[in-house]
């Protein structure tokens, strides 16, 4: 009988860590979008926030929009951080799952009135972004872990 640490239980990874790992950070600005568009109606992207006095004397408006574009900025950085790690089933999974959540961003904005804007066709490429980087960081990364030589110890090395 396998005991803790022995048989199929070795390759199990610390319960909820994996699943946590596997979901693409560049889905909570799906969410949020979704969830502003369609609770406030119409288009709240453009609605002013708040003022930034210039030192020009002029005032920039920061909207909705831009917030939702920083933060979208903001999660592809952290998605990027975490695909260099080495490659574990929580990595593959949440390649597949970012691939996944791309065809949403896709279908959203070809189908979906609400989401027939610049901002969501920016964060439809922020998205393709994270999926392209994905998988050519792990790629990479896998690439510099493999080893092709001479062999163990300099063996067959002139």
């Amino acid at each position: 009988m396998d005991g803790p640490g022995t048989g199929p239980a070795v390759l199990r990874l610390t319960p909820g860590v994996p699943m946590l790992t596997a979901i693409p950070l560049t889905v909570i600005p799906l969410i949020l979008y979704n969830a502003i568009g369609f609770s406030l109606g119409g288009q709240p992207w453009q609605n002013e926030l708040f003022p930034v006095p210039l030192v020009s004397g002029l005032r920039w408006s920061v909207t909705l929009g831009d917030v939702m574009i920083v933060l979208a900025l903001a999660m592809l950085f952290f998605e990027t951080l975490r695909s260099a790690r080495p490659a574990l089933t929580a990595t593959i999974t949440n390649h597949i799952v970012s691939t996944i959540l791309l065809i949403i961003y896709i279908v959203e904005f070809i189908a979906v009135g609400a989401a027939a804007t610049s901002l969501f066709f920016i964060l439809t490429v922020i998205a393709l972004f994270d999926v392209v980087a994905g998988f050519t960081i792990s790629i990479r990364t896998a690439q510099r872990d493999i080893s092709f030589g001479a062999g163990v110890n300099g063996a067959g090395a002139q």
